[in-house]
């Protein structure tokens, strides 16, 4: 049976649900979860959880819980990743509080923009000292990534490390059930292929029997149905011709034409909610004390449901044999022809006992690929920032940001930054 370690296991919700999953199938119901954490507070909690959830399933794998993040790795056949470096303070608050002196607004912070290349600039050492830790103590291990920025970090992880790392995310098979939604057409009926790079993917085809359901999409516009929380990513589909994987909120922030500070204008009429992430985890925070004494009730029953994520399903087959198709964030070796070769792609992936293996794409309508390249040059730089610990590449990445570049000049751009690197303090290595 193989051993599955979670690092940052303290993610108790987010943990639950993949050790639902995993213990679903009989299996895995054997398994050996490791559950790692810094925080033992929390480590507990989820070592609870974890018996919870197999008691529920009525299985028997091998918990433990550690915060030796070596041991929880040795002889690891799986690790899946769910840390957060620096946290909510004072990691989102930095990156929020600061550029917002400069009058640059965020929504979400934690894939592109200022407040994800600082986001990775924190993260990336901590991910290039677990592979080493795996080199040396797993080395055939399968990495899982779920940490955002998902494309940077996973670019980092396969160019400086031999670790095998695959990063996934919710974006397409929980977008494709939304849409499906909003066109009245049940989930499990619709085939689609979609293709880009993680939270600015897209939809290539997306059909039913044969069918395209794009123009039912477009009649979503045209009647007025589209759902306030959506307007930015079904105007893009007016602009563009096809739907982005990642939602609204996230994607305002990729791009120059959304968040402007002289118009307010246009966050009104796009419904753009500016420090969502904020609330997010304010409200999380909030209710973490309730759900944590919940959790550990002893009377108190747990509901294990399976959920969307790729990560289990990629576990039983790599174990089984019995392939499964998941959208996996992998090194564009051959897959995408006019997205630059070696940057971090998003595509459809076979898995087997042969492995995770993506899917060749080809070209995409040149118009996404450029769009997608905006996106690119910043993960370039702010990875070349993290493995050179060269500071200018810093100022380059955030000069590129496409949102950034719309509202500062470069003296703004530049005094951010270093406010950003002084903040963060030892949170960061040393960017000469």
């Amino acid at each position: 049976m193989p051993k599955i370690t979670f690092i940052g296991a303290g993610s108790t919700v987010f943990a639950k649900n993949l050790m639902g999953d995993i213990l679903s199938y009989p299996e895995l119901a054997d398994s050996t979860l490791s559950l790692f954490d810094i925080d033992e507070e929390r480590l507990n909690t989820s070592g609870i959880v974890a018996h919870k959830v197999a008691e529920t399933l009525g299985v028997r794998p091998t918990i433990e819980c550690t915060t030796d993040r070596r041991a929880a790795l040795d002889g690891a056949d799986y690790a899946i990743c769910m840390i957060q470096v620096a946290g909510y303070k004072p990691g989102t608050v930095l990156d929020f509080e600061i550029p917002k002196k400069y009058g640059l607004e965020a929504t979400i912070a934690d894939t592109l923009g200022i407040g994800g290349i600082m986001r990775a600039l924190r993260t990336i050492p901590v991910l290039l000292e677990m592979c080493q830790d795996m080199a040396e103590l797993c080395p055939d291990v399968t990495f899982l990534n779920y940490v955002n920025p998902m494309a940077m970090n996973t670019w980092a992880i396969y160019r400086a490390t031999p670790i095998k790392v695959v990063g996934l995310c919710h974006s397409v098979q929980g977008t494709a059930m939304e849409l499906a939604h909003d066109i009245g057409v049940p989930a499990d009926e619709i085939n689609y292929l979609c293709a880009g790079i993680n939270h600015m993917a897209f939809y290539l085809t997306f059909e039913r029997d044969g069918v395209d359901l794009y123009p039912e999409l477009r009649r979503v516009v045209a009647e007025g149905r589209v759902p306030d929380w959506n307007r930015v990513r079904y105007e893009m589909l007016t602009r563009l011709g096809y739907f982005v994987t990642e939602s609204s909120e996230h994607f305002s922030e990729y791009v120059p034409w959304f968040i402007k500070r002289d118009r307010p204008d246009l966050i009104e009429q796009y419904n753009i909610p500016l420090d969502e992430y904020i609330r997010r985890c304010e409200a999380q925070i909030a209710a973490w004390d309730h759900m944590r004494a919940e959790f550990e009730d002893p009377d108190s029953s747990l509901k294990v449901e399976r959920s969307v994520e790729y990560g289990s399903q990629i576990i039983h087959s790599l174990e089984t044999d019995q392939p499964a198709v998941i959208y996996g964030n992998v090194e564009n070796a051959g897959l995408i022809d006019n997205l630059p070769q070696g940057c971090c792609v998003e595509v459809p992936c076979l898995v087997d006992k042969n492995g995770i293996q993506p899917t060749r794409i080809g070209a995409l309508p040149p118009h996404l690929a450029a769009l997608m390249q905006t996106n690119v040059n910043v993960q370039q730089l702010a990875v070349e920032a993290a493995l050179t610990g060269k500071r200018e590449h810093i100022y380059h990445a955030a000069m590129l940001d496409p949102h950034t570049a719309a509202e500062l000049d470069l003296e703004q751009i530049w005094a951010m930054v270093d406010d950003l690197i002084a903040a963060h303090g030892d949170w960061l290595p040393d960017y000469q």
